[in-house]
């Protein structure tokens, strides 16, 4: 379960490495598989130390940029209906427009199979593996 100002790794390609939960949509307090939060890029993929260079001027976010996300693992166990229990080793998210569509065109890693059931299928027709 995620609350506001956790830390989760964004898997896709849109130029994000680490972003920070700041509001869960849907008034809830704690975010799950499939929940769309809004995230803030706290660290960018390919960034220098010692500045941004030509090859991430093609990333589409940049650090401090506000976006929406669909969390997509939780190290928290979640329960499914047949009994089985999934756990990750790592908190992720997927970062999508407004729409609702993807800002990344590919996802590297597994995502939950909840996703199915909260209609998230563009994100799982993206995904190499479900678990």
């Amino acid at each position: 379960m995620l609350q506001l100002k956790s830390l989760l790794n964004c898997i896709d390609n849109s130029g994000a490495a680490i972003v920070e939960c700041v509001m869960i949509v849907g008034q809830k307090r704690l975010a799950s598989i499939g929940d769309r939060i809004v995230v803030v890029v706290q660290k960018q993929r390919g960034a220098l130390a010692e500045g941004m260079s030509a090859s991430t001027s093609a990333n589409k976010v940049k650090r401090g940029d506000i976006r929406h996300a669909v969390v997509v693992r939780t190290r928290q166990k979640v329960t499914r209906r047949d009994g089985s229990c999934v756990r990750f080793d790592d908190n992720a998210c997927v970062l999508i427009s407004k729409a609702g569509d993807p800002i990344g065109s590919r996802i590297n890693g597994i995502v939950g199979q909840e996703l199915r059931k909260k209609k998230w299928s563009k994100i799982l027709s993206m995904a190499p593996m479900q678990a």
